[in-house]
């Protein structure tokens, strides 16, 4: 999810990578954020987090869009000019999507839904291939499928929603990094 605080907002699934041109927006992962506070020493919610990754569960919101507010609102006070983000994971069900709502309501608008779509089985490979040197304990077949049934139940339905709204902008991500690459760079090229 790409977000402008106070103007424009995109959700942008699992897979954008880093090294891809930041087009003025600030890449936040959730997913990053929670392994960050799982690992940071003194966390209240470490263990909880760890669970729930380890499961292929969805983190409770009200942990997920405090640790993304606190992210967006440091990166935006060291810098008043970085006031647009890339959210990437996020949301990833109807829980997420009110807490969002409810959190950021006046804060952040959605522009658009950058949506990468690809083949379970692409997905599995590649997350396990990710895996032998991640070192993400989620990155193991049977998370890798317990997560695609929760995706299929909880995050499907939050993109077919922003379908309806005519704010889906699909990629197909099943293809080589750099045609995918292309394919995003056209996207955000043609919405700003």
């Amino acid at each position: 999810m790409v977000a402008m605080h106070r103007g424009s907002f995109h959700y942008v699934p699992k897979g954008l990578t880093s090294s891809w041109p930041s087009y003025n927006y600030t890449h936040l992962s959730a997913g990053d954020l929670l392994r960050e506070e799982r690992a940071r020493e003194g966390s209240e919610f470490g263990q909880l987090i760890a669970n729930y990754i380890k499961e292929g569960k969805i983190v409770p919101v009200e942990i997920t869009i405090n640790l993304l507010k606190k992210a967006m609102e440091e990166t935006m006070q060291k810098d008043e000019k970085k006031f647009r983000f890339l959210i990437d994971g996020f949301p990833r069900n109807e829980d997420n999507l009110q807490g969002w709502n409810t959190v950021m309501d006046g804060k952040a608008d959605v522009k658009f839904v950058l949506f990468f779509d690809c083949g379970n089985e692409v997905c599995i490979n590649r997350c396990l291939e990710r895996g032998k040197s991640s070192g993400r304990s989620d990155d193991n077949r049977e998370s890798l499928e317990k997560r695609i049934q929760t995706y299929l139940q909880s995050t499907r339905p939050i993109i077919e929603l922003y379908e309806k709204h005519g704010k889906v902008r699909t990629v197909d991500a099943s293809r080589s990094v750099d045609e995918v690459f292309a394919d995003v760079k056209a996207v955000l090229d043609k919405e700003g």
